[in-house]
């Protein structure tokens, strides 16, 4: 009940702090690469993919998602914990009568959902882009680029509770922002990790040659994990 009223103040705080813009910026940001590449080069890519269009297109969307969900994750974590830290509102909501660890909750649930979100609208918008390349509308892999969307991003769940672990930790955004950066970077590479690094499951989530429960299932479990100590972390801890 308490986590349902903070999230509810969450969702209002939020309106005009760009959240929703950078969840729309990332998802919309992605498929207009798309639509350019594709626009560009159109003949090129239509033979190059001649066997499955759709395949195509997911294949290139998909190149890109795990570096947008690092960033994405990133920006949002920061943009949450900073409508606490600039206004300097901390101790304030601190001393009302609801738990730290509801106010914790409220705001992983909220960078979780804002996620969320922007894997939805990157799937509707991969449907409407490979219709407007006139991809056809009779063979839609639906399924497919539902994973495309939401399999990388369980995959990536544990950089998510970190990231907000640490915004909502730190007033100063350098280090959280700089570990997201580095890791979007790092994960172009993700192909090379071995499996049991983190970097490598959202990657390893969504590629045929893996077993995606196994990455997705380990995501899950050590973003759970890292929601605990951080609010474990939070509920012990000053916060200014």
């Amino acid at each position: 009940m308490m986590i349902g009223k903070a999230l509810s103040s969450d969702f209002l705080k939020i309106r005009r702090k760009g959240v929703w813009f950078l969840v729309l910026l990332g998802s919309v940001g992605l498929l207009a690469m798309q639509a350019l590449n594709f626009g560009l080069r159109y003949d090129y890519m239509i033979d190059h993919y001649k066997p499955d269009l759709w395949q195509g297109l997911i294949r290139e969307i998909f190149s890109f998602v795990p570096i947008a969900l690092y960033l994405g994750a990133t920006l949002i974590s920061s943009q949450i914990a900073n409508v606490e830290h600039q206004n300097n509102s901390w101790k304030q909501l601190l001393a009302l009568p609801i738990s730290r660890a509801s106010v914790f909750t409220a705001k992983v649930l909220l960078g979780f959902i804002a996620m969320g979100v922007a894997c939805l609208i990157l799937s509707a918008g991969t449907v409407v882009l490979g219709i407007l390349l006139k991809f056809g509308t009779g063979n839609i892999p639906y399924l497919m680029i539902l994973k495309l969307s939401f399999l990388p991003y369980l995959g990536a769940l544990p950089m998510l509770a970190l990231q907000l672990w640490l915004s909502l930790s730190l007033k100063n955004q350098a280090l959280p922002v700089t570990l997201g950066i580095t890791a979007a970077i790092a994960s172009m590479f993700a192909a090379n990790y071995p499996e049991f690094i983190p970097l490598s499951w959202p990657f390893l989530s969504f590629i045929s040659e893996a077993k995606p429960a196994l990455p997705v299932g380990a995501g899950i479990i050590l973003a759970f994990i890292i929601y605990m100590a951080g609010m474990g972390r939070f509920r012990g801890k000053d916060v200014n």
